[in-house]
């Protein structure tokens, strides 16, 4: 069966590549999402994220006709869930946006359709949107009521992309699918194959979910790592970024980099689904987790010292002392600060500091609610020229390209060894 309209549900930095890269090959495509500031910018051949080559694919896919997006759900051949799973409560999965995405293309759900969810979500979601379509559709059957010859087919299939690079990675990545029948996953990989130039690896709903959580989990110990490293080099008196120079010229040794913490919408998150399901098993897990969130709250204790050190040498009045902050994203060179260590570290700054506080953010235009009172966006020149401590959190292209010469102030803070 064909896929004649396609529609993909919540049009964020995952929802909208994807929508996008469909209807690049002139697919007939119809995004969904609850934010009609993005659904109007979307509709006008923008974007309202940043993410490289996207605008330029939207554009052409809005003014070619193969792209429309909307408030309202619409009746397709294929729906795809690319909606938020955040947690709640102590670190447990939040599945309310799932729900609501399965409430709202219930109504429009025909026979033969498919339904993907891609969102990151704890092992057993598949099967928990497949319980909930069919509560909604009691008319249609679905994979777990009448197996390989159900109405409705249902799959998990996660992204595995890096933002900044998502317009390539989300093409030429392979793509883990996990049906609920053979039949659910043959139809999810002639979808996705219709713009993939990687390989669509077949298995289960329950796989699929668990190898999203465990590549992000990898990543994660990994990170905490590097990161427990740079808080035991930091008692020792030890520079962390020779050490690890050095530790990485054996030949089966790789030490990821330290930083302020780990952010974003995966890494940060989906360990924690793991922990919530197998609290006593996910020891190493949970630890990794809890050594990465604490990296913030080090680095707050850092620049404390730092302000100390300044007032102690140069008699000033903590009022008098102005703190810049080199970066708000999760990651570098992108705008996105979800999960973000280094909003962490820069709002529990500005609550605790009494003088000024500068952020540097070249990837944003005005400052999140959580900042606006207490900081002040300022270019890289003026927080050179302003800034008594420095405070490097991400290590964007545009940090990395100052020269040395410019950085002339005693008290630094570098979580990224960017001026080591």
């Amino acid at each position: 069966m064909s896929f004649a309209t396609i529609s993909v549900i919540g049009l964020g930095y995952i929802g909208l590549p994807t929508a996008a890269a469909f209807a690049s090959k002139q697919q007939n495509v119809v995004g969904i999402d609850i934010n009609q500031h993005a659904v109007d910018t979307i509709n006008r051949g923008a974007i309202h994220i940043v993410e490289p080559d996207l605008d330029k694919v939207v554009k052409t896919a809005v003014e070619g006709g193969f792209l429309r997006a909307s408030t309202q759900p619409v009746e397709a051949d294929a729906f795809l869930i690319a909606v938020p799973t955040p947690f709640k409560g102590d670190h447990e999965p939040d599945m309310v946006f799932v729900k609501a995405a399965a409430e709202s293309i219930a109504p429009v759900l025909k026979k033969g359709a498919l339904v993907i969810l891609e969102s990151t979500s704890p092992v057993g979601s598949t099967e928990q949107l497949a319980t909930w379509l069919a509560e909604l559709r009691p008319d249609l059957t679905f994979p777990h009521q009448a197996g390989e010859a159900a109405d409705i087919n249902v799959a998990y299939c996660p992204e595995r992309v890096l933002p900044g690079q998502v317009m390539v990675e989300l093409i030429k990545n392979d793509r883990v699918i996990g049906g609920m029948t053979p039949v659910c996953s043959a139809r999810a990989s002639e979808l996705y194959n219709i713009f993939l130039e990687g390989e669509c690896v077949v298995t289960n709903s329950r796989t699929a979910e668990m190898c999203k959580l465990t590549e992000n989990s990898f990543r994660d110990v990994n990170i905490a790592f590097a990161n427990e490293l740079s808080l035991i080099c930091a008692a020792q008196e030890i520079n962390v970024w020779e050490l690890i120079r050095l530790a990485n010229r054996h030949p089966r040794v790789n030490i990821l980099q330290p930083g302020p913490g780990v952010g974003g919408h995966c890494i940060a998150v989906d360990p924690w689904f793991i922990v919530a399901q197998n609290p006593e098993q996910a020891k190493l897990i949970r630890t990794a987790r809890e050594v990465n969130d604490g990296k913030p709250h080090w680095v707050v204790n850092q620049v404390k010292a730092a302000v100390a050190d300044c007032l102690s040498e140069t008699g000033k009045r903590a009022s008098e002392i102005t703190i810049a902050c080199f970066g708000l994203a999760f990651k570098p060179n992108i705008d996105d600060l979800r999960e973000s260590p280094a909003m962490e570290i820069a709002a529990l700054l500005s609550v605790w500091h009494s003088g000024k506080m500068l952020v540097v953010e070249p990837n944003i235009h005005q400052l999140p609610k959580k900042l606006v009172e207490q900081c002040e966006l300022a270019s890289v020149d003026d927080a050179l020229q302003q800034a008594d401590v420095l405070v490097m959190l991400v290590d964007h292209q545009a940090f990395k390209a100052i020269p040395g010469t410019q950085v002339q102030q005693c008290w630094i803070v570098d979580t990224k060894g960017v001026w080591r």
